[in-house]
């Protein structure tokens, strides 16, 4: 008679106890499974194989408690499990995964690692993907399906052309004013010289259909710089709803729906944020700064170029008592709160970054968070959120005084009166007040000097230069060309009158600029 040979099994590793204590998420998920490998098993494997990979552990229940697998079984259902993903009928595309066979807490368990695959995978001919700790089926839902083979093909929906349409659709004042804007990089930026086409072929917005050979402008073409009509035409859904929700909590103070293009939504929002947040005192180093504008600016930028376009949800920019934070639809990655150290940026719609980067209303990939971090911090004292998911989630904590000073509705009070600067109702329409007198002939050199006697700083010499270019130019415009603040625009302005270097012709809101050069 011979005795039972008894096989030493390694124990399960710290960093996978470590998992299952965790319990169940988004890349973890436990199965009973004491004697049979379940059918639901496999759905597991094809919605893991679909996101982001994760670990099955057999021999686990709901709870995370191990109740271990019928020794005399592990064999037969590592066997049953290996043949199984390979079989065509029941796993396509066939996957190679080998269950690893622990011991913990004296008792047997098999553990799977599940890679993300490079193709669409179906279990049974259904598609699976993963939702938090559920695998859901996603066959019949054709958005669903669309997102996951753009997810896996690296295609960007914002790529799609529309061989109809051209540069003639767009509108040139908004690709004149994106070459403007330009300048606030570098003053011989090339879109500065190059015709309407030339900029949409340069910035990738003009494509060629593989199957067709024809040619056409994106959609990101006219997201960015289409009519509102013609951008209703291609993507009907397409929306941003902003909303201020202090007072009345159970529906809203103030609400835009916002569904022109891109470049006027940045302002929209930016201008709603403005509306309703305190711009309160700070100082970097010895310098004023807008901690409020800074947010605004990375969270509004994110909300418009690296939105999921596709999707049907809404955008959202909320602003309550305690926070403002904003929800879109998104491409995830992973899911979870999002760590600044570890973090590593995903590009969401290359074409409209790159357009955003180019006129200054956004930096580099990444820059972003550690602004938003940086200035949120200034702001309130507090740390804000970004929460990845299949709903991308932005949020920032306010200080009291951040709703308090700032009203729903828009008066002289509620936005502030600053003397030289934007007051008032004047916000609508961004009127710079001031008498400015005097002159000084000549040009500004290479170095920012006029007449080799004053010094201009950056700002002043782009403010000066914008004003140059368009005298009827308001303050909201130059916040938004040059990517700065209310409050910088009255300095650099009070410090230009002082120098006699521009005045003010005509009325208040109906006036010009006059440059003395």
């Amino acid at each position: 008679m011979h005795d039972k040979v008894v096989v030493a099994v390694d124990r399960m590793p710290q960093e996978l106890m470590e998992l299952v204590r965790g319990g169940e998420s988004v890349t973890v998920e436990f199965k009973k499974s004491q004697t049979d490998i379940t059918k639901d098993v496999y759905e597991t494997v094809c919605a893991f194989s679909n996101r982001n990979g994760g670990h099955i552990f057999l021999g686990v229940n709901d709870h995370g408690k191990i109740v271990g697998i019928a020794p005399d079984h592990i064999d037969r259902m590592k066997r049953d499990f290996v043949t199984s993903i390979n079989n065509e009928n029941k796993m396509y595309p066939p996957l190679y995964l080998a269950p690893m066979e622990y011991e913990a807490e004296g008792k047997r368990l098999l553990y799977i690692r599940v890679p993300s695959a490079q193709e669409v995978c179906r279990c049974r001919g259904r598609i699976f993907d993963r939702n938090h700790d559920a695998d859901i089926d996603i066959t019949h839902h054709s958005d669903e399906v669309f997102r996951l083979y753009a997810r896996k093909s690296g295609s960007y929906y914002v790529n799609k052309i529309f061989p109809v349409f051209g540069v003639r659709d767009l509108r040139a004042d908004l690709l004149d004013r994106a070459r403007r804007m330009t300048r606030i990089r570098t003053n011989n930026h090339p879109w500065m010289s190059m015709t309407d086409e030339e900029i949409i072929r340069s910035a990738g917005l003009m494509l060629t259909e593989h199957h067709t050979g024809r040619e056409g402008i994106t959609l990101a073409a006219i997201l960015l710089f289409g009519t509102d009509q013609l951008i209703m035409s291609v993507l009907p859904q397409y929306k941003t709803d902003a909303l201020f929700r202090v007072f009345n909590t159970d529906r809203y103070d103030d609400r835009d729906v916002v569904t022109t293009n891109l470049l006027e939504s940045y302002d929209r929002l930016l201008a709603f944020g403005q509306k309703h947040l305190s711009d309160t005192f700070h100082l970097e180093g010895v310098q004023s700064v807008s901690a409020r504008d800074h947010i605004l600016r990375e969270v509004v930028s994110n909300l418009l170029a690296h939105r999921d376009f596709s999707s049907a949800y809404v955008a959202k920019l909320i602003i309550e008592k305690e926070r403002m934070f904003t929800e879109n639809a998104n491409l995830s990655h992973g899911y979870g709160t999002l760590n600044p150290a570890a973090f590593e940026p995903f590009p969401k719609n290359p074409p409209i970054s790159k357009v955003f980067r180019e006129i200054g209303l956004a930096d580099e990939l990444g820059s972003g968070m550690r602004n938003t971090y940086k200035y949120t911090e200034m702001y309130s004292g507090g740390a804000p959120q970004f929460v990845e998911g299949d709903v991308f989630r932005i949020s920032i904590p306010l200080p009291e005084a951040a709703t308090t000073m700032v009203g729903a509705v828009g008066d002289d009070t509620d936005r502030g009166d600053i003397n030289g600067g934007i007051t008032g109702n004047d916000t609508d329409h961004g009127g710079i007040n001031g008498g400015i007198n005097g002159g000084i002939n000549g040009g500004i050199n290479d170095t920012g000097t006029i007449n080799d006697t004053i010094k201009l700083s950056a700002a002043e010499k782009n403010v000066l230069l914008e004003l140059q270019k368009n005298p009827r130019i308001t303050g909201k415009e130059l916040c938004v060309v040059l990517g700065i603040g209310k409050n910088t625009v009255t300095r650099v302005t009070k410090r230009l009158k002082e120098h006699g270097l521009i005045e003010r012709i005509g009325a208040r809101k109906t006036g010009s600029w006059k440059v003395n050069l």
